[in-house]
Parts: C-alpha cells; sequence; structure tokens
C-alpha cells in the first residue's frame, strides 16, 4: 500500500513534468500542437505544475476521430498538455505496480509486447506438450468491448487498495471522467460524474489503467485457479493444459469472476478451447505444435498499407517504416513466401 504524502508531489514535479513532456512529444517533434507548446515551454511547464498544485487543472475535451487500418476504430486523443499529465502520471504509478503485475501480462510494458507474448507462448507449448511428445490444448479468450466496459468505481476501488494519497485519486478521477462531449471549464468535482464506464482508445492512461484492472483476472488465474500456462496481452489471453476439461472449468470459473467482479465478460465467438494441432491465434499468429503461420488479418493490414502508399497516401519513408515492423514482426512466422510478395508489391511500377 502506498501512503507516502509525497506520492502526489513526485507527480507533479517540475523534473517529472519535463520527463513526461520528452515522453509525449517523442515521435511526434513535427506536430503542430508540440511546435506551439515548446514555443512557451517553461511557462507551460510551470502553469501546469501550478494547476495541478492547486488542483485546479481539468482535461480539455478528447478529440474523437475514425482509423481505418482497415479495421474501423474510433480513437479519441488528448490535449498534448493533457498527455503531458499522463505520462507524468503512468511514470510515477508503473514504479509501485510493476512489483506486482505478473511476469506474463505483455503489452504496454516496458523489456514486454507482442514478440515477448509469442516467445512465451512457445515456451509453455514446449512444457504443456512434454517437449511436443503430447496433446494440449488452449483456451484462447477475448474480453467483449473491454475499453468501452471497463467501471470507474471499481477500477477507482483496484486503485485504491495501493494509493490512498486522494490527490492522486482525484487526478485520476478526472482523466478518467474525460470524454469528448464534456467541457471541464472549470466544472470542478461535480463534473466527475457524466462518465461511468468506459476508457477511451488511444490514452496512455487507458493502456496503463487497462493493466491494472486486469491484474485482478491475472492474480485469479495464477493463483486461485493455479493455472501455471497463462498469458495476457491486453484483453486477450490464452492458458494451456493437456487437459481439456480442466480448461472447460476454468473457463467457467473465469467467466463468473469478470461477471461478478469486473462487471466484463468473455466474447462468445472469440472465446473458445482449442487443440494445438488446430492452431490457435494469438498476438498476430497462427500458433500450430511447430510452426507458426501469420493472421490474414496481418496481411491484409500490410497490403491496405501499400495500397495507399501507391495512392501517395503515405510517404516512402513511411511506408519503409512500415515495412521495416513487418518484417521484423512477420520472420517469426513460416513467412518467407509472404515477406516476398509484400516487397515484390511496394517496389511495383
Amino acid at each position: 500500500m502506498e501512503n507516502a504524502e509525497n506520492l502526489y508531489e513526485k507527480i507533479i514535479s517540475f523534473e517529472n513534468l519535463i520527463l513526461a513532456y520528452k515522453k509525449a512529444r517523442k515521435g511526434k517533434t513535427k506536430k503542430t500542437y508540440v511546435i506551439e507548446f515548446e514555443k512557451n515551454l517553461n511557462e507551460n511547464l510551470i502553469q501546469l505544475c501550478e494547476e495541478l498544485k492547486i488542483q485546479t487543472y481539468f482535461p480539455k475535451p478528447l478529440e474523437t476521430f475514425i482509423v481505418r487500418d482497415p479495421k474501423t476504430r474510433k480513437i479519441s486523443k488528448s490535449d498534448f498538455r493533457d498527455r503531458v499529465i499522463h505520462h507524468a502520471l503512468v511514470h510515477i504509478l508503473e514504479e509501485i505496480y510493476e512489483q506486482i503485475f505478473i511476469y506474463d501480462s505483455c503489452a504496454n510494458r516496458i523489456g514486454k509486447g507482442t514478440l515477448f507474448a509469442i516467445k512465451r507462448f512457445d515456451y509453455f507449448k514446449i512444457k504443456a506438450t512434454n517437449n511436443l511428445h503430447s496433446e494440449a490444448f488452449c483456451l484462447k479468450a477475448d474480453i467483449k468491448h473491454y475499453f468501452q466496459e471497463v467501471d470507474h468505481k471499481i477500477l477507482i476501488d483496484i486503485i485504491n487498495r495501493r494509493i490512498q494519497d486522494k490527490k492522486v485519486l482525484f487526478l485520476i478521477k478526472k482523466i478518467l471522467a474525460n470524454t469528448s462531449n464534456t467541457s471541464f471549464g472549470g466544472g470542478g468535482e461535480a463534473s466527475l460524474g457524466f462518465q461511468k464506464v468506459g476508457m477511451p482508445l488511444g490514452n496512455l492512461t487507458s493502456q496503463f489503467f487497462a493493466n491494472v484492472y486486469l491484474h485482478e483476472l491475472d492474480y485469479f488465474i495464477k493463483h486461485k485457479l493455479k493455472a501455471k500456462y497463462y498469458i495476457r496481452y491486453v484483453d486477450d489471453f490464452v492458458i494451456l493444459h493437456k487437459n481439456k476439461e480442466q480448461l472447460e472449468l476454468w473457463k467457467e470459473e473465469i467467466e463468473k469472476f469478470l461477471k461478478e467482479k469486473l462487471k466484463l465478460e468473455l466474447h462468445k465467438d472469440k472465446s473458445k478451447i482449442v487443440s494445438l494441432s488446430k492452431g490457435v491465434d494469438f498476438v498476430g499468429f497462427r500458433n500450430f505444435y511447430y510452426h507458426k503461420l501469420l493472421r490474414k488479418r496481418n496481411i491484409k493490414n500490410i497490403l491496405f498499407k501499400i495500397q495507399l502508399y501507391k495512392k501517395g497516401e503515405i510517404s516512402k519513408e513511411k511506408m519503409l517504416e512500415i515495412f521495416q515492423g513487418f518484417n521484423a514482426y512477420a520472420k517469426w512466422a513460416d513467412s518467407y513466401m509472404v515477406r516476398k510478395e509484400v516487397v515484390k508489391r511496394i517496389y511495383k511500377t
């Protein structure tokens, strides 16, 4: 439990805000809003520090837009000054939560990620199959509408077990309550009642709180159900086991826990128990006993980006960056012919 009186002071310190600003601007130095913020950098950071100190800070309404890449998603973007606050908050809180998060919570954590998740899957696959000498099954599950369904009261109660600094909790409530159609303009604490559930895709705080919220599930599966071979990546998770009936029992227990404790449910169509011989979709790969393939969606995604490049909507430099990321990822699968075709399409005139 974190009772330190200086926790809020750590978050709002000028040194932490400078670090947060540097993180928020990474990869966006040519953006107009960053350039404008930097014109009066010290003044802007001092003003943020002062607003946080006297608790008059309130975030600006989110900017919401639709992204098709090629899957259609609604993304909500915070104002740049608010993103600085998000980085400042998460930088301090993650020092506390990294000590309690399970090793196999793989998303949005330093040193983790999709490739880490797939390496752990491969490791657990070996363990669950006795060095690939026996059959194994996998519960592959997806939490339905996760980011839209996170309950704010439950999340605050979870955070309150570790963080009892009222100023920190009040700041978190302000961030959670912020929506694309809520103007805070000095509305004060009364304004915090508009938003009861959901977190916007695109906010750093949403990614962090997503792990905090589902750490409850992680703990339940690892320490109550005693499942050894469990991995979670955001709202997708897998459990490997040699016994299909055991996975069916665990699935029932997990559904009950999610409903009663977190007000969530599994996606019926995307949560199934399958044999490894049939292939398990996880973090962009279709995983089998002895090999893995790229998911069709990932291939469609890179082909869609190539189409945008051919239309002039993506620069050559950006396309090269996209391909390098795809290639680094795809080479973990049996994908030589796919990568060869992608290169061919990029350079085809």
